[in-house]
């Protein structure tokens, strides 16, 4: 199961739908908002009977102990909250697992091997304490540790500098965190920074690991086929479904390299998105739900194997830095370092070789630009799909007419799962879902008209002059030439998206020219720029 904590995100669509979502507090600042301490009391609730289907333990009432506060985040399959015990006033993190989306005994099996792991982790200092379970008649409850001090990458950005014994500091607690998993059986298949939260805004506070939903229990030369993890930090052999426990290694040494650089190894080539007619290839890894427009070309880079330790800041990294990166990053799993291993690495002790001397302030740049989601791109494509001409989709529209049996409007789960093998693809019940769950914009179940349009035109439509200035105009309420902070958080809204953070983000991202505005060239420079979210995606086979 994905986190409803992650990142960035998630996305963002995800191998596993990791959800591409804001971090687990919801905030950047750290400040979380804690009830007054006089609780109402409870609402009175009808009495849950029997077992749960998920969980299969008798159903208990989550609202009767916690009272529940604003939304933190947003994965695939549910929605964290902040919520309140209502005797202790405590603060915590409940993500809630919406049992109607999981279809099947696979994502069922998920939801319990989640619960299994993290009770099995419980009392390390670096990974997210679970204090409560509950099911219901809706959801299952997972009641959390609440990780205040938001993400790392966010700290290290806002603090303004840094060192490489600073990041072998904080590479230390994420390595500590892999030793600890393996030792005790445990593979966790989505090592990301955006599953690295602080537990408190104090500067001594812990990393802590968050978002089991893909971790697996692992025997000594078990094999595992599933395609999992997030695209820029999957390992080779992942994308070659033959792998174990190594395929962490790597991801945390695509971490630390992005720690030392503030970019990922490995980056996709030319701009371009899937068609749907790639999506019907299933001997391809990706398909256009599940993946950004350029997630092919990173997996082909990942498989190369190349490392540039030439550009900047690589010059001036040391020796031993890198040294660790190579160990970490290499292409035979046999070859990796284990996690002892690299705890033991000299760069990693706490007296090592790790220098004092503040890394380039680019890095921090770099890092702030790799990290910002750009949700205008996401809202522009939508405009763009819904200004395109009947003779533009009038092969898409027959193919949704077609899906569309019962002439709703709308495609259900049901009549996606029929539809797909009358265009000659054959999927599992798992994989229709997949595709479901990432094509269904607004989570509403169902994808409409204008969501199956968006997830399907190619991508030449959209960098048509014609289209962009369309998309632009959307934007430019006032007709002055430049997208303003005010026209971007009113149009980010009525898509849900215009919190303070992410236009701050947007326009430090696409705002080049840095006059508090965004004006066509820049629009234009940022829809055509190759620069994926970071998605996570699960494929079974």
């Amino acid at each position: 199961m994905g986190n409803c904590s992650g990142g960035s995100g998630g996305g963002g669509n995800d191998f596993q739908s990791s959800s591409s979502a804001p971090n687990q507090n919801g905030r950047k600042d750290g400040k979380i908002t804690v009830l007054p301490a006089a609780a109402p009391p409870p609402p009175r609730r009808p009495v849950l009977t029997g077992a749960g289907r998920i969980l299969g333990r008798p159903m208990s009432d989550v609202h009767a102990a916690y009272i529940f506060g604003r939304e933190l985040g947003r994965g695939q399959f549910g929605v964290t909250h902040l919520v309140t015990h209502r005797e202790t006033r405590q603060s915590f993190a409940c993500k809630s697992i919406a049992t109607r989306k999981l279809l099947n005994p696979d994502d069922v099996a998920d939801v319990r091997r989640e619960v299994q792991i993290m009770h099995h982790l419980t009392g390390h200092r670096n990974i997210v304490e679970l204090k409560e379970v509950f099911e219901d008649r809706h959801n299952v409850h997972l009641v959390m540790e609440l990780c205040a001090g938001g993400e790392l990458f966010d700290r290290i950005i806002t603090k303004g500098h840094y060192s490489e014994r600073a990041a072998a500091a904080i590479f230390r607690q994420i390595v500590t965190v892999v030793h600890a998993c393996h030792s005790m059986g445990v593979m966790h298949r989505d090592l990301k920074p955006e599953n690295f939260l602080l537990l408190s805004a104090d500067d001594n506070s812990p990393l802590k690991a968050t978002d089991f939903g893909l971790s697996v229990f692992f025997k000594p030369g078990e094999v595992f086929k599933d395609l999992v993890g997030s695209a820029y930090y999957v390992a080779p052999e992942v994308l070659r479904r033959s792998y174990s426990a190594e395929a962490d290694i790597w991801s945390a040494g695509v971490i630390l390299y992005i720690l030392l650089s503030g970019v990922p190894p490995f980056w996709g080539g030319k701009y371009s998105m899937l068609s749907l007619w790639s999506l019907l290839d299933l001997d391809s890894v990706l398909t256009i739900f599940e993946c950004p427009e350029n997630e092919q070309g990173i997996f082909d880079a990942i498989l190369r194997g190349h490392l540039d330790f030439v550009s900047d800041p690589w010059p001036s990294i040391s020796g031993s830095a890198k040294d660790l990166v190579k160990k970490m990053l290499q292409a035979d799993p046999k070859d990796r370092l284990t996690a002892a291993e690299v705890l033991n690495h000299p760069w990693m002790r706490e007296d090592g070789d790790a220098s004092d001397k503040p890394l380039d302030i680019a890095v921090l740049s770099r890092m702030k630009q790799f990290r910002a989601m750009n949700k205008l791109k996401k809202v522009a494509l939508k405009v763009i799909a819904e200004n395109l001409s009947e003779e533009e989709i009038i092969g898409l529209k027959e193919m949704f007419k077609s899906m569309d049996t019962d002439n709703s409007g709308t495609i259900t789960f049901e009549e996606l799962k029929a539809g797909l093998p009358k265009l000659g693809t054959k999927l599992s019940e798992s994989e229709v879902r997949q595709l479901m769950e990432a094509a269904d914009v607004d989570g509403n179940g169902t994808i409409d008209y204008i969501e199956f349009i968006t997830a399907t035109m190619h991508m030449n439509r959209v960098e048509r002059e014609d289209h962009l200035y369309k998309a632009f105009e959307y934007f430019d309420k006032d007709k002055s030439g430049y997208i303003t902070m005010e026209e971007l958080e009113h149009a980010l809204k009525e898509y849900n998206m215009g919190d303070a953070n992410t236009i701050k983000e947007i326009l430090a991202e696409v705002d080049t020219d840095n006059d508090g505005k965004i004006n066509y060239e820049e629009f234009v420079a940022m829809m055509r720029k190759g620069n994926p979210d970071m998605a996570t995606t699960r494929r079974r086979k």
